[in-house]
């Protein structure tokens, strides 16, 4: 529903341009490591970048601001409107996943800044990422707008400008390392508390070396998951997750039999289950959230992967702590 209330006599637009200032590259640092991860949002809304006039080009964008400033940065000397929908803070591949970044709201947005008046042209220009929520025919249906798919790259847009057309390149969607890097901070800032408890509660029971143990996992989750990505065989994140983990516990296995030739057999079997058990299912399941920050997974994918393998990382993580406590108390 198009609320009414909204919809002003004369359309709303606010300015913006190109430029970054200190206090947008701040924000861009906040939201990598995660802080206050909602809020870094612009208001929605039509803006005017530079000079338009009712000829220029539309483009649409999330209102997440790493979003509105890519967009907005790369096209430096264009003049233009954006169209920055209300995505709730999130990027255009999540949204429209999510389905924020959809035909509803699309439509919703043109009518409110009564993007008819504002422009005589009938064509808006989005993100190839955001096709996914994006029924194009119903928009130029509800709206008379006729939908265009840029790049996938923002940077990629005055190329694309010259002639409207994308090539292949343009098209491709990549993960580059680069990319994935970029991914780890928020991972870190994420899982440093409740990973430090784990570690400093395991140091105290006495068990140094399964302290340890719990840190080399996260780190294979968080850090070296993004980096080996490529080069990890298996189609999915899960089991990409469990493979890297199990090879991370492979050195605590032998270090149960190695480093305590006084035990029981028992004992150093109960151990070396607590590594091959535990270790795998967390570095998996920190692997997993990488499947919402990566275009190499569907919706339909990432839903079938969690059915399939949440309730396997579950029962053998559970059975390795209960294997961590037994072998603890075993004298």
């Amino acid at each position: 529903m198009i609320d009414l209330a909204s919809i002003t006599a004369t359309p709303k637009i606010f300015p913006t341009n190109s430029h970054l200032s200190t206090r947008d590259r701040w924000d861009h640092f906040l939201a990598r490591v995660g802080y206050k991860r909602g809020e870094h949002r612009v208001e929605p809304g039509l803006y005017a970048l530079g000079n338009p006039t009712p000829d220029s080009p539309v483009f649409v964008s999330a209102n997440y601001t790493l979003s509105f400033d890519a967009l907005r940065s790369s096209l430096e000397g264009q003049d233009g409107y954006i169209l920055v929908l209300d995505t709730k803070g999130v990027n255009v591949w999540c949204a429209a996943g999510k389905g924020t970044f959809g035909t509803d709201e699309i439509v919703r947005r043109v009518m409110i800044a009564r993007l008819g008046e504002v422009v005589q042209h009938r064509k808006l220009i989005l993100p190839q990422l955001g096709a996914p929520g994006v029924a194009a025919h119903e928009v130029k249906k509800r709206t008379g707008f006729w939908v265009e798919y840029g790049p996938v790259r923002a940077a990629d847009l005055p190329e694309y400008l010259k002639t409207h057309t994308a090539n292949a390149e343009m098209r491709r969607v990549e993960f580059p390392l680069s990319d994935r890097l970029v991914l780890i901070p928020v991972d870190v800032v994420q899982t440093f508390l409740p990973t430090l408890l784990a570690a400093v509660v395991l140091f105290f029971l006495g068990e140094w070396v399964s302290s340890l143990a719990a840190l080399v996992a996260v780190f294979a989750g968080i850090v070296l998951f993004p980096i080996l990505l490529p080069w990890l065989p298996t189609h999915n994140f899960s089991t990409k997750g469990f493979l890297l983990g199990g090879l991370a516990a492979l050195p605590f296995t032998a270090s149960a039999f190695l480093g305590h030739p006084g035990w029981s057999w028992y004992r150093q079997v109960g151990q070396a289950l607590e590594y091959l058990l535990a270790m795998p299912a967390a570095t998996a399941f920190l692997a997993l959230n990488f499947t919402g920050s990566s275009t190499f997974t569907s919706r339909s994918g990432v839903k079938r992967e969690m059915f399939s393998y949440i309730p396997a990382m579950a029962w053998t993580f559970g059975i390795g702590i209960l294997l961590a406590v037994v072998v603890v108390f075993i004298h």
